[in-house]
């Protein structure tokens, strides 16, 4: 019988284009890999002869690093679609990127952008995999930060694959890709990027993935994923276009991040889903959903479950200026330096009241201030189930000392004369002079501090102490509550809650309702109070609502 052929796809040739393989030693193609030659050269003109080939015949290449160090020098790689590069593993196939020959020019690995390429969703890159090897951007320095000195800087991508990257120690953002539809991030460890982000510019984040370019719904998974030390976010999405939906579509699962300003940030999503992480030891808050993206638009819908939230320095899950709803359910927030659960106005966006917020069966203990805190007005919310208790660590009466007992070093100070309560002091802004710095931790004679920045080994603002310096440390807050109510709260529901105090004697309060607080019409009933020194205390009068079966309430 006469062999059988079987038919392309439709715009595909049944065989590649001659002189473009479908798989491609790089080092068959001009790249050396010997970290010395300039490979950058050679890897743009092997993109576009296989970008090429793929236009015509519609057959998407792979690019094969081996093991080797591939300096990429002075200038970026403009990506095309039908390419991927994979490297034999992180460790193994190394991008040095650096810009010694042009100190002015942003050097990315790859980039493909709306602004300079014409990127969009007609002009999206397709059949791209970036895979098992490492990009180190220490070598790049600029005199200016600019938010394109990344790792990774692609733009609308479809069908998108970055699994076993390795990035660290870039300029600004290490992954910012943005707009990326049908695509997964996987297994990606981002370290100490954004170094030349002072904590306030754009980007600077681990992973940075900018919304909104195809619609309201953009399918991306990131899981799996490590960031650590980073200058900002250490996973964050920010909705870019404010004329568009915000999409749905988007989940965060199994990641880790540590020691970044912030851990995990939604800035913008529809529908969010963050499950199964671990945010520790963030310097502003382990997760946040706030309006500080370009475009002023927080997220809404969200849901963050079955999370681990715990040392971080200030809040464990702070909320900010989302319309609304939100969900936080199954989580475990401790050890965190001020609230466990903080609702606030951050003084941008929208100022109106948030509906519908739930916060339920969370494990929330060990707080150094209240457990629960809302300082922005709520409607329709419901706090149920919880458990919130020995909250309030931050007891610790002021103090001060200096002279002989006292040492510093640029992450501890130490002072043999003193007996202080463990984390008694933990979130204090400690002040030696005209320095300054906060206390991460703290026994009875050692003050452990946190960095000053991401991935900074110095705690102070200044050069560390002399010993012996005098040193200040500012009184504990004298309410510290498991649930504060601070602002407006109309028809909330506080059910089924157990809010007690029964080992640390700090947590001063079960529910305290401020004289800036009011509750309206709201339902406070069947809660477990016992053993804080006041079970509930309204500064405010309640306007109606159902307050009762509350056990240990007198």
């Amino acid at each position: 019988m006469p062999s059988q052929v079987t038919p392309a796809s439709p715009g595909v040739r049944p065989y590649p284009v001659a002189g473009a393989p479908l798989l491609c030693n790089a080092q068959d193609h001009g790249l050396t890999g010997n970290g010395t030659t300039n490979d950058q050269p050679a890897l743009a003109a092997l993109v576009d002869q296989l970008g090429d080939a793929f236009a015509a015949d519609g057959r998407a290449r792979v690019i094969y690093c081996p093991p080797g160090v591939y300096a990429i020098r002075d200038a970026a790689t403009v990506w095309r679609s039908g390419v991927s590069l994979m490297g034999a593993g992180p460790g193994a196939t190394r991008f040095v990127l650096s810009n010694e020959g042009n100190r002015s020019q942003a050097v990315p690995l790859a980039f493909y952008t709306a602004q300079l390429h014409g990127a969009s969703p007609d002009r999206h890159l397709a059949y791209c995999t970036f895979a098992d090897f490492e990009i180190d951007g220490s070598g790049v320095a600029q005199a200016a930060y600019d938010p394109l000195a990344k790792g990774l800087g692609l733009q609308y991508v479809t069908g998108g694959l970055f699994r076993n990257l390795f990035i660290h120690h870039t300029a600004a953002t290490g992954f910012g890709c943005d707009f990326l539809q049908d695509t997964l991030i996987q297994a990606v460890r981002v370290l100490e990027c954004g170094r030349m982000d002072n904590g306030m510019e754009m980007g600077g984040a681990g992973i940075g993935v900018g919304i909104g370019g195809w619609g309201a719904m953009e399918r991306l998974t990131i899981a799996n994923c490590v960031t650590v030390g980073n200058a900002t976010n250490g996973i964050f999405l920010e909705m870019q276009h404010p004329d568009r939906p915000q999409p749905r579509g988007i989940r965060i699962v199994g990641c880790h991040a540590e020691a970044n300003r912030f851990g995990i940030s939604d800035w913008g999503a529809d529908g969010l889903i963050v499950t199964g992480c671990t945010m520790t030891g963030n310097l502003e808050a382990g997760f946040q959903v706030s309006a500080k993206g370009t475009t002023g638009i927080p997220g809404k819908g969200g849901l963050l479950t079955d999370c681990v939230l715990d040392g971080n320095l200030r809040d464990g899950v702070s909320i900010g200026n989302t319309a609304g709803p939100y969900t936080v359910r199954g989580n475990r927030i401790t050890g965190n330096g001020r609230y466990g659960y903080h609702h606030q106005d951050l003084g941008e966006g929208d100022q109106a009241a948030a509906e519908e917020i739930v916060i339920e069966s969370n494990d929330i203990w060990g707080n150094s201030l209240d457990g629960i805190r809302f300082d922005r007005p709520l409607t329709d919310a419901v706090i149920i189930n919880n458990r919130i208790r020995n909250n309030g660590r931050q007891c610790a009466e002021a103090a001060e000392g200096g002279g002989e007992s006292v040492r510093y070093s640029q992450n501890t100070l130490v002072d043999q004369r003193v007996s202080w309560p463990a984390d008694g002091h933990r979130g204090k802004v400690l002040r030696v002079g005209h320095r300054y710095a906060v206390v991460a931790a703290n026994d009875a004679t050692t003050l452990t501090l946190t960095p000053i920045r991401p991935g900074s080994a110095n705690s102070w603002s200044a050069d560390t102490p002399p010993p012996g310096t005098p040193y200040e440390l500012p009184a504990a807050p004298t309410s510290r509550a498991g649930i504060m109510i601070n602002a407006v709260a109309d028809s909330v529901t506080i059910r089924g809650n157990l809010i007690r105090d029964t080992k640390s004697h700090t947590q001063t309060h079960g529910i305290l309702i401020t004289d800036r607080g009011d509750c309206v019409n709201c339902r406070v009933v069947e809660n477990d109070l016992d053993g804080n020194r006041f079970a509930i205390q309204t500064d405010t009068p309640p306007g109606g609502g159902h307050w009762e079966g509350n056990h240990g309430d007198q």
